[in-house]
């Protein structure tokens, strides 16, 4: 979830709001119905009422929404805002929408639950004949000399002053990708469009790709950099392409084991996968260097994955095992106590007193047990 600060950033972003104004412009007509999704501090919401939208539904499931409420309040738009505090996929509207307009990706459009959002709003909220805001996503990489990006990594577990073998941690991170923009005189090859996610028919989050290259210009490679260009509406797009102006959005930079010299010829292969797992995407970039094209001269052969970006302790392990027969800790005895009493029908108050009395040791006061009991009625209430 954003901060309602993170939220103002990207309203500040002229080039993002520009063109999403624009598209907003060519697809809201008066008397349209608008969702909008992740509405944030309601910015898209208020101006399809702007533009003449009969009613908006703007869906956020975060404590946002409120702030957004009171801004439709004071703006005179608290008619025509139908505010719903969930995800989308939990809710239903009485009426389909002619336009989707949302902006859920996070660096990348490849985040979270993006993909599966649209398809699912697609399908459920949108009018035969309806419009989705963005249209189309393309994904692009390019092998980059990025040493600034890399040292930023790595140089903390490679060099430090206390005289100590750090690098058991820099196989975590280098297979782990970060933000970092990069200027089109650090581009090795040229990029190639690696994704399309097209909206209107997309089915699948998932996506991968077999990209190669001949290496442009002599240079020291350093990993790989992928960025996108969003099409929002006909004609209406804007690019977070190295040399463009900078967005909220950034550049995904996907890190070799170790930089690898790069001549003229060398042929570079590399195989690009990202698979949603859960709420998060599993990033697999396998890559391999062939001096002057020639197989047989293997300059480098990388496997990395984000999922060895992830350290795990066998006692963990262990918990996550079909044979492993679990046993409740006091933290899990003090939740299931808290959820027979919620399935009971009991107010808060009354069961913050219960738990205190029960679990005595674990609360200094009520009030502690209060927020512990609020805590699950939000997760799991209705």
């Amino acid at each position: 979830m954003y901060s309602i600060s993170g939220y103002g950033s990207m309203i500040a972003d002229k080039g993002r709001m520009d063109a999403y104004v624009k598209a907003l412009r060519q697809t809201v007509k008066p008397g349209s119905v608008v969702v909008d999704i992740g509405t944030g501090t309601g910015i898209f919401a208020l101006l399809a009422c702007q533009l003449g939208a009969r009613k908006v539904y703007a869906i956020e499931p975060s404590d946002a929404i409120q702030v957004a409420q009171e801004i439709a309040k004071k703006n005179g738009y608290s008619d025509r805002i139908i505010f719903l505090q969930n995800i989308s996929t939990k809710i239903t509207i009485p009426e389909l929408a002619d336009v989707i307009v949302s902006d859920i990706r996070g660096m990348l459009p490849l985040f979270q639950q993006h993909i599966p959002t649209i398809i699912d709003a697609r399908k459920r909220l949108l009018a035969e004949g309806g419009i989705l805001i963005p249209q189309r996503d393309t994904l692009w990489a390019t092998i980059v000399e990025a040493p600034h990006l890399y040292d930023r990594i790595v140089d903390v577990w490679e060099h430090n002053i206390y005289g100590l073998d750090m690098t058991a941690a820099r196989q975590i991170v280098i297979n782990n990708w970060s933000q970092g923009w990069v200027a089109p005189a650090q581009v090795l090859t040229v990029p190639q469009s690696w994704a399309t996610l097209d909206y209107p028919t997309i089915e699948s989050p998932d996506v991968c790709a077999e990209l190669s290259w001949t290496v442009a210009r002599n240079g020291t490679g350093y990993g790989i950099s992928i960025w996108f260009d969003a099409m929002l509406a006909e004609g209406v797009s804007f690019s977070t392409a190295p040399g463009m102006p900078q967005l909220v959005y950034g550049n995904g930079f996907l890190p070799w084991l170790k930089p690898v010299f790069l001549e003229i010829g060398d042929q570079i292969s590399v195989s690009l996968q990202a698979n949603l797992v859960g709420n998060n995407y599993v990033w697999r970039w396998h890559s391999s260097v062939f001096s002057q094209g020639d197989s047989s001269q293997v300059k480098a052969n990388f496997q990395q994955s984000t999922f060895f970006a992830t350290p795990l302790s066998w006692e963990n392990l262990r918990k996550t095992s079909s044979a492993y027969l679990p046993i409740l800790n006091e933290e899990g005895e003090i939740d299931r106590f808290i959820l027979e009493l919620m399935s009971k029908g009991i107010v808060l108050g009354d069961i913050a007193t219960q738990v205190q009395e029960k679990f005595p040791t674990c609360f200094a006061n009520w009030q502690d047990a209060l927020t512990r009991v609020g805590n699950l009625a939000q997760k799991y209430s209705k």
